[in-house]
Formats: structure tokens, sequence, C-alpha cells
């Protein structure tokens, strides 16, 4: 038996113990009850858009000009002159003009006049080259989307190559059009978070520098892919920039060959040509190099279309107007642009207020600043895709993207620019639910933000869909007739006596029925407007 000590109360008979449980079960059931009529009571005073899908993760970075410009000016405000209905009226371009455009339905291929006609050069003739700079966001890492933008163009106009690959990138894992390694001793500044480089960015919007190791030289390396267009590295060539120091040399290792190659960084952007026609891979080891800023390798074969993927995640597009010209202009000297590609947005949602007033001006300084680097090129702005958000429980189209898009269209009008409504191609309001849930396989992933690998083939083709036929439509302005498919051809199996009466004499027996087969029209291809000669 237990002592009845000070402080020691003993536990009474079951029977006579207060039901406890039962109380406790009541008072919980009351607070759950309160709670949900609570909740039902305050919900018309709650947003409606109470968790946001996706974050700033560690591994993305946001552009630091746009946070700023946010601070800035982000509630400011202007009358909207541009009326859904109004005409857009073109002038012409090297006697070629197209017809006028409502802004609702705005894609500007009068901006598109300069790149057309050098695509109909080498359709018709098989001259000249074509090159397009694709700069873009998150949603072109790992060459998502721009790879099989540049299939289809390579296709159809001819061309090998991936284009211009960083010294180093944080989406080479996941790129699969080659396969791109690299040592860890490089320093890397990026156009998005540094504002004063030690040495001015290239045209990726990156600048590379290797760090001091006598014992370790800091390296890449690049491999072919096994993808049509791109199975060799073509005449890979190496862009590195201005410095003092003229000790500095490049080893080359392909296959179990050596060749030291010496660096002579004396002008703004300087190349170094590894090896002339296709190779499979090579390894380059950076020798007693610090000091001078690397941007990257080309790898093209000098004809047809090709296609350079800058991405950047976490880019708005702002960090391009800090692009130095004259740099800028070194670079065109070498590469010839014929088209820049502006494809953003990702990122821009969900920042301020829902008017973007200040992201279309600051845009439009940016697209002016391009035309300075690169005089003569035409501009294709491609705007925000849908990306949903949870609103109370269910995943809508986010609020901003439809205003987002439209400050991306106004500033491609304000600045004679090409346009894609990449948001009403996918099929507007909710289309990016139904990709992700409704797909089978889906086409996009469950941040219902980005597209799968299934998803960017079907945005790219969306987009090339469009341009083709922008150059279809200048084509038949130029006075060139676009083929058109032959007459059907009569069945095999029509009865003799469907034919006319007069012609039976002549044909007693069944070939009737079987010449339509042999006719030419029926066996003759239309014009090959898929593979370049």
């Amino acid at each position: 038996m237990k002592e009845n000590r000070p402080g020691y109360e003993s536990t009474p008979p079951a029977e006579n113990r207060p039901q406890e449980g039962k109380t406790y079960f009541f008072q919980s059931f009351i607070i759950i009850v309160i709670s949900i009529a609570a909740l039902l009571g305050f919900r018309q005073v709650l947003p409606s858009k109470i968790f946001t899908e996706t974050g700033i993760t560690k591994n993305v970075v946001v552009d630091s000009l746009m946070l700023e410009a946010v601070e800035a000016d982000g509630g400011e405000t202007e009358k909207d002159t541009l009326s859904s209905n109004k005409k857009i009226v073109f002038e012409a371009v090297n006697g070629i003009k197209f017809p006028a455009e409502t802004f609702e339905d705005y894609k500007g291929y009068q901006h598109l006049v300069n790149f057309y006609e050098k695509l109909l050069q080498l359709e018709t003739k098989k001259q000249g080259k074509v090159r397009i700079a694709y700069f873009g966001d998150s949603m072109t890492d790992g060459d998502l989307i721009v790879k099989d933008f540049r299939a289809s163009l390579q296709e159809r106009f001819g061309g090998e190559g991936v284009g211009f690959v960083n010294i180093t990138s944080e989406s080479a894992p996941s790129r699969s059009t080659l396969t791109h390694q690299f040592s860890p001793n490089w320093k890397t500044q990026s156009y998005l978070n540094v504002k004063s480089p030690r040495s001015p960015f290239g045209v990726n919007g990156h600048v590379f520098f290797t760090k001091r190791d006598t014992v370790n030289p800091a390296w890449v390396r690049y491999k072919a892919s096994n993808i049509r267009h791109l199975t060799e590295l073509y005449n890979p060539t190496l862009f590195y920039g201005k410095s003092g120091n003229r000790k500095a040399a490049v080893d080359v290792i392909i296959g179990k060959d050596t060749i030291r190659k010496n660096l002579n960084p004396v002008n703004l952007v300087n190349t170094l040509s590894v090896a002339n026609g296709g190779i499979k891979g090579f390894k380059a080891n950076f020798i007693a190099s610090d000091s001078i800023p690397f941007y990257g390798f080309n790898f093209d074969d000098g004809r047809g279309v090709h296609v350079d993927n800058f991405s950047n995640r976490g880019n708005s597009g702002l960090p391009i107007g800090s692009f130095n010209t004259n740099v800028m202009r070194a670079f065109n000297d070498k590469l010839g642009y014929d088209l820049i590609v502006l494809h953003y947005g990702t990122n821009v949602l969900n920042y301020g207020s829902l008017n973007y007033t200040w992201y279309e001006k600051r845009m439009a300084r940016v697209v002016e600043h391009l035309r300075e680097c690169f005089p003569g090129v035409d501009i294709l702005i491609i705007s925000t895709a849908d990306k949903s958000t949870k609103y109370g429980l269910e995943m809508k189209t986010d609020s901003a993207v439809v205003p987002l898009s439209r400050a991306q269209k106004k500033y491609a009008v304000q600045t004679e620019s090409a346009y894609v409504n990449l948001y009403t191609l996918m099929g507007g309001d909710g289309s990016m639910v139904k990709w992700v849930d409704e797909e089978a396989p889906a086409l996009a992933n469950k941040d219902y933000t980005h597209f799968n690998f299934r998803g960017a083939k079907k945005v790219s083709d969306l987009i090339w869909n469009q341009i083709n036929g922008g150059y279809e439509q200048y084509k038949r302005l130029r006075g060139f007739k676009t083929p058109t498919p032959p007459a059907p051809a009569p069945q095999t199996g029509t009865p003799v006596t469907e034919q006319p009466k007069a012609e039976q004499p002549k044909t007693p027996t069944v070939q009737p029925a079987k010449k339509p087969i042999v006719k030419k029209d029926t066996i003759t291809p239309k014009k090959d407007t898929t593979h370049a000669p």
C-alpha cells in the first residue's frame, strides 16, 4: 500500500473517476465546429490566392535589375493608347508590305522581312547562312524548346552544329544536344548578379576566368550527341577577350593527340580554331591563362541555319541592357546574327502589382539597345506561357499572365518587333492545367510552370509554325507561288461503267482504272520543303 505523503494524491477507483475522455471529445468537437464556421465566415475577406505554387529556390537566381525595377517603378501607370481594334499599318521594306493588323491579333511579320529574305536565299539559291540568338530563362534551360526549334530550321534550310556553348553551365547535366563537362576551378561572372565584371560580358551574358592552379589547370570537355545535325562538333572555335597576358596557351586533346595552341588576347573578342571540319569530341586544358576573359566555344559548319541558346535561370530579360555595345559588335562581326529571340516572362510573374508598365518600358529600351549592338538585326518577342496558381482549392491561370503578355505585346509593337503569343497558342485560359493534368502523357511538370521534353517539343512546333506561316506569306508577297497539292487520283476500284461513254470503246479492259496510278502528277512529290539538299 502506498503512503499518503505530502504532494501525493492516490488515484481514485475507476468507478469514481470523472468521465474525462467524453469531456475532452466534446470539447474537441466543439472547437472543430467553431473553426469551420469561422473559416466559412471569413472566406469572403480572405485573399483568393492563398498559396503560390513556385518560389525562389537556392538553385534559382533572380536577376538584380528586375528586383530594382520593381522597387523603383513597379507601381507606375500609363494610359493605354493601343486599342484592340485599331489598325496597325506597316511601312514597306524592300518593296514588301504585309497587310495591316489589329493589336489583338498582332504578329508583326513585317518586322521579319530581312530575316525571311535570308531564308529565301537559302531555300532557293542555297546561298548565305542565317544565325539566330535565342535568349531565354529556365524555360529553355538544357536546350529545351531551342533544340527542337533549331532542328526544324536545319531540317528545312540546312546547317549542322549546336552553335555557341558556354565554358561552364548550370544546365550542362541536363543538356541532351551535347555532352559538356568542366573542371571546378573556373570563376564565373553573370549579368544576372554582377554589375561591374572584371571584363565585359560575352554575348551569352557571362564571362569566365581560370583560377590560378599550376598543378591542375582549368579544363573543359565537349562531346557530340547522336541527334540528327548534331552528330559532330563542327569547326570548334574558342571565343575569348582582351588581356595583357601573352604567355597563355590551350592544350587541345583529340583522341590520343595533344596540340598546344597559343592565345593572343589583343582584341575585344578573339577566336582560336581548335580543329577544322567535324570531330566527335575534345578536351581543352588552359595553361597559364589567368586574367584572360573566356566566353565559350562555337560549333557550326558555316552554312544553313544556326541557333545559339543563351538561357539563364531567373532572367527577366532586363540584364541584356547591360551589354557592352563595342563587344557585342565585335561578336556580331564574327558570328553575324540575323534574328534575336527574346523568350521571357516566367520570372516576371508575381512581382509587384498586375500593372507591368515598368517592364514594358524597360524592355523597350533593351530592344533598342540590342539594335545598337547588332545593327540590322530583326527581333522576335515570345510572350510568357500560361502558368497556373492555386486559388482557393483549384489550380487556375495566374492572374498576372494576361497583363504581362499584353505588356510584352505592347513593347513588341512599339519597338517594331515580331510577336508570338505563346499563352494563346497553348490554348489560353487554363491551358497549363490541361497540359499537366489532362494530357496523357503530361506535357508539363507539376509546378504548373515548366514544360517537360514533350511539352517543349510542342511549344517549339507552335512557335515554328507561326514563324513559318509568316515566311510562306512573305514568299507569296515576293511572287513565289506556293506549290498546291495535286488533285486526288481516281480510286483504283472505280468500275469501268463509270468512265465516260466516249472512252469506253478505247479501254475495253480494266486498265483505265489502273492508269491513274502511274500518272506523273500522282507520283511526283511536292517540292521538298523539309530536307535541305
